[in-house]
């Protein structure tokens, strides 16, 4: 019985918390390894990406969120228009479509954190929480790296 009772709160422990040492999960939605590049201490924000996986069956929004490392925290998006690139915050927060995938990364969809009351060194990381409108309230880690891309899943730019 008590080993059945370590077995039962090994797994629970193991499927509530974060998927690996840099995912995060909350119901139905994955948070994959947030990041920022490391930004220089005179700049006005730091660039905030991530990957959010919804596996439920509702839709979720990523209404914003708060940062001890900025003053304020939005959601931007990025384009090129006729040759000139923009960024406008997005008003209405981002939908998390039921079984589909959402990637903010740079020169895309990203987050913003203005007025940085920190500039966190490679490898370290900063805690932020993500408001979301049905799953509420997530705190993540992001980790600053060097060096990735648009594309990058590689978490070997960050220590455990």
């Amino acid at each position: 019985m008590l080993a059945f009772g370590l077995f039962a709160l090994t797994f629970v422990t193991a499927s509530s918390g974060p998927a690996s040492s840099h995912d995060f999960t909350v119901g139905s939605l994955e948070i994959k390894h947030p990041w920022s590049q490391k930004a220089p201490a005179v700049a006005p924000v730091l660039g905030g990406y991530l990957t959010i996986v919804n596996t439920g069956t509702t839709d979720d929004r990523l209404l914003g969120g708060s940062s001890p490392v900025a003053e304020r925290f939005e959601i931007h998006v990025s384009s090129v228009i006729d040759g000139v690139a923009r960024m406008r915050p997005v008003k209405d927060g981002i939908t998390i479509s039921a079984g589909s995938t959402v990637k903010l990364e740079p020169r895309a969809m990203h987050i913003m954190f203005e007025k940085p009351t920190w500039y966190p060194a490679e490898g370290e990381k900063f805690k932020a929480t993500l408001q979301f409108e049905k799953a509420g309230p997530v705190e993540v880690e992001f980790v600053v790296q060097k060096g990735a891309t648009a594309n990058s899943e590689d978490h070997a730019g960050h220590t455990p």
